[in-house]
């Protein structure tokens, strides 16, 4: 196992799942992970991440001497390696230069965390403090015209610093860095594969949950839809699946749902579905903020939940489908807030349960589907389209009406099937409709209208943390754009959303 602890970046979840690519499991922890917990844990390997502080301001996030003492190889990347130098005796200080994207870097290819890499590599920078002096003991192994310090080691104490992102497809041959790191100078096997997770996962949860009823947040999206499968092998009729129609789900979901998970369906589990659409249609009224809307949908969730337990009787655990990027956008230890998702972040402050179990938490979106087919889950399940926990509320701009969802479930499956029939279903990761809150004059039958702009999305991604807008053919946005505005009443015009994950999110909200 590998240990990454986390100091604020936003890249951090990329370090753990390159070091999976890898076959290595790996977990992210905070940067105050005590000693003791490390030393439990017997990791082959830490790894410090990025973070926005700089290393000599006041309450910025350390670690302690002693755990460079521990004899286990350590790989600082960027804040990450200024703290290692900060706390080895060496100096930092604010860089002449700062240096920002794709740099070229020249490194001793010499070091073991280098073999095999090219002496002129690209490398991805991201910083304006920099290494000004190694500490004693400290090779300098790496160099950009602005940065003396671009990586530095201490082989003969396994310590080893990189002010660049290895982490990153930017740094061309940055997968290479960590393998090399992961498996020359950790020495890991490679022998972390999916079936081990399902396998540890059903055990877990088996002696954790004991003979306690469950009850499971599912919304027949690909997250909920593999922890409840997990949670149905694990435990059986101890799990009731309830399944909230909150009114903003896709044209006929809570209707494939049920198909699926219900009475009809081959599992082995208690379904319940909750027909509340305008329980949250109150809610939401004259809620436009984004932020605001997720937070009222999370906590009407909740209390949904917990009505349902109320009726079971004596529910221990609510089971959620949270993943790692849901966790590392709504702040995990220093990291920024990006969006507080309704299963972390959005919760509220009081639940009656004696605890929220989340069994893929640490798992990216590929790596779930992966589990699902593990677990047997149909393909057409585990590769359906993502959808996020609040529902198309945070696709809709502005207010949500029944009006609106309307609107946008109509243009949104005329989309899907679109791109399926074209064939894009396969190359595309996500591709939605969005109700934008603009409303502009068009012509339709020699008469004037006043009406709403659809927004299609689609992205190509594989870790749901960085995405590229999809080039989808002008003809199928042509084709696309005709049937929305001839069938979809309210819409008069349709855009198309070219922007990437950063500097948006895949979500438009």
């Amino acid at each position: 196992m590998i240990i990454v602890l986390d100091f604020g970046g936003q890249y951090n979840q990329l370090i753990a799942r390159r070091v999976r690519e890898c076959n290595v499991y790996c977990e992210v922890h905070s940067y105050n992970l005590s000693l003791d917990k490390i030393k439990e844990m017997k990791p082959e390997g830490i790894i410090f991440t990025g973070g926005p502080n700089s290393v000599y301001a006041k309450e910025s996030p350390l670690c302690p001497k002693e755990i460079f003492e521990l004899g286990i190889p350590i790989l600082g990347i960027c804040y990450g390696s200024q703290l290692t130098a900060h706390v080895l005796g060496g100096r930092v200080a604010t860089a002449p230069v700062s240096e920002y994207g794709k740099t070229e870097v020249a490194v001793d290819t010499k070091s073991r965390l280098f073999s095999g890499v090219s002496a002129n590599t690209i490398c991805w920078m991201s910083h304006t403090d920099y290494i000004e002096k190694a500490p004693e003991g400290f090779t300098i192994t790496a160099t950009t015209p602005v940065c003396p310090v671009a990586a530095m080691e201490c082989p003969s104490k396994n310590i080893y610093a990189v002010q660049f992102h290895p982490e990153v497809l930017h740094t061309q041959e940055g997968m290479k860095m960590l393998s090399n790191f992961v498996l020359d100078i950790c020495a890991c096997k490679a022998d972390w594969k999916m079936d081990a997770f399902v396998e540890n996962a059903i055990k877990e949860l088996r002696e954790k949950i004991g003979d306690g009823k469950v009850l499971c947040a599912l919304s027949g999206g690909v997250d909920s839809s593999v922890a409840a499968v997990l949670l149905s092998k694990a435990i059986g009729k101890q799990l009731t699946c309830v399944f909230v129609d909150h009114g903003l789900l896709r044209k006929n979901e809570g209707d494939e749902v049920e198909a699926v998970f219900g009475e009809a369906g081959s599992y082995d589990l208690n379904f319940i579905r909750v027909n509340a659409s305008e329980r949250f249609y109150d809610k939401l009224k004259g809620i436009e903020e984004p932020e605001q809307k997720r937070k009222i949908i999370g906590e009407e969730f909740i209390r949904v939940f917990e009505e349902e337990a109320k009726k079971i009787g004596a529910v221990d655990y609510l089971v959620q489908g949270t993943i790692y990027p849901d966790v590392i956008e709504s702040g995990l230890g220093k990291s920024a807030v990006i969006k507080s998702h309704h299963n972390v972040g959005g919760l509220p402050d009081c639940v009656e349960f004696k605890e929220i179990i989340e069994p893929l938490r640490l798992l990216f979106k590929d790596e779930v589907r992966k589990a699902g087919l593990e677990l047997g889950i149909p393909e057409y399940l585990v590769f359906r389209q993502p959808f996020p926990g609040p529902g198309l509320g945070v696709r809709i701009i502005g207010e949500v009406t029944a009006e609106k969802v309307r609107m946008v479930q109509e243009a949104d499956y005329i989309f899907r099937e679109e791109i399926a029939a074209a064939g894009w279903d396969k190359q595309v990761n996500q591709y939605f409709a969005a109700l934008s809150n603009m409303r502009s004059v068009g012509v339709m039958g020699d008469e004037r209208t006043y009406d709403y702009a659809v927004v299609l999305r689609a992205v190509t991604t594989t870790d749901f943390m960085t995405a590229e807008y999809a080039e989808l053919p002008w003809e199928l946005i042509g084709k696309i754009t005709s049937r929305i505005v001839n069938e979809v009443k309210g819409v008069n015009r349709v855009l198309y959303d070219c922007t990437g994950k950063p500097p948006a999110t895949i979500e438009m909200e």
